[in-house]
Formats: C-alpha cells, sequence, structure tokens
C-alpha cells in the first residue's frame, strides 16, 4: 500500500467501543437521577398536600368563630385532590368531584383536626403504607401539621410525626 492511498482511508466517524462508552455513561447517569427524581416528587406531593389541607383552616376557623360546628353545617370550600383522600372535616377520595357538596362530614371542635390520606396519583412510596398528613388544632387556636410520611419527604413546616 502506498501512501496515498493510506491517506485517503482515514477514519470517519465514531467506533462501536466509543458508542458503546457513550451509552454506559448514559446509563450510570441514569441509574443515580431516576431515584433522586422519585424522591422529589414525593417530597413535592407531601408540601402539596400540606398546601391543600392547611387551605381548609381559615374556612374551619370561620365556622367556628360563626357557631357553624354541626355536621353538614359548614361549607369547607374543599376542592378535589389528585393526590389526597380527606378523612376529616370531610370525606372525599383522591381523583373524584367533590362536586357541590363540601360541608362538614363530623362536628366541628375548637380541638379538632383535618386530616387526609394519600391515595390516587400520590408517588407509589407516599401511598403504599399510605402516609397521612394531619392539621389539628389547639384549643388556643393554633394549628399543628404532622405527616406520617418518612423525614426525607416531610417539608420543613409538617415533620415527621411518628
Amino acid at each position: 500500500m502506498n501512501r496515498r492511498s493510506f491517506a485517503r482511508n482515514v477514519q470517519k466517524g465514531f467506533t462501536l467501543i466509543e458508542l458503546m462508552i457513550v451509552v454506559a455513561i448514559i446509563g450510570i447517569l441514569a441509574a443515580i437521577a431516576i431515584p433522586q427524581y422519585q424522591t422529589y416528587i414525593a417530597k413535592s406531593q407531601v408540601s402539596r398536600a400540606m398546601g391543600e389541607t392547611g387551605a381548609l383552616k381559615t374556612a374551619y376557623e370561620d365556622c367556628l368563630n360563626n357557631g357553624k360546628t354541626v355536621v353538614g353545617d359548614c361549607d369547607l370550600g374543599a376542592t378535589s385532590s389528585g393526590i389526597l383522600s380527606l378523612t376529616s372535616p370531610l370525606t372525599s377520595t383522591a381523583g373524584t368531584s367533590l362536586g357541590t357538596s363540601t360541608t362538614n362530614t363530623v362536628a366541628l371542635t375548637t380541638t379538632g383536626t383535618i386530616a387526609g390520606t394519600f391515595a390516587g396519583q400520590a408517588a407509589a412510596i407516599l401511598k403504599a403504607t399510605p402516609f397521612t398528613i394531619t392539621w389539628t388544632r389547639t384549643a388556643e387556636g393554633s394549628w399543628t401539621c404532622k405527616t406520617t410520611a418518612d423525614s426525607k419527604y416531610a417539608p420543613a413546616g409538617c415533620p415527621n410525626g411518628t
């Protein structure tokens, strides 16, 4: 082979081994990223549930102040949730419409609770047990939030209560 023909056969493109190395690197990065993303999703859903249930505190307080404590007397203004089934002070199922009835299904008290259980489209890790989120009112009128979700998913404003 002379020098001229050798110079014309210079490699163009990538070799198979180079492509396999790139695919392996992408696989390793994906193996690290997917569990981190699942943790992020679960944590954001616990924060979302904290906000959704926390929004009912204002209506709860208004009903207490206006003496609307009897079952069915207080319109809490709850909206349906894709990740949470409410268990107190009204009952709802995750992912289903509440319709026009958002009144309390239990009597409201000065030491009541607003609670929900993760269900529906919640992250699999949250609904496997299933975890709950609960706002508890003291007789003095202050509210505290607790969740049964693992500490790594619980936001600072709603720590793990177990």
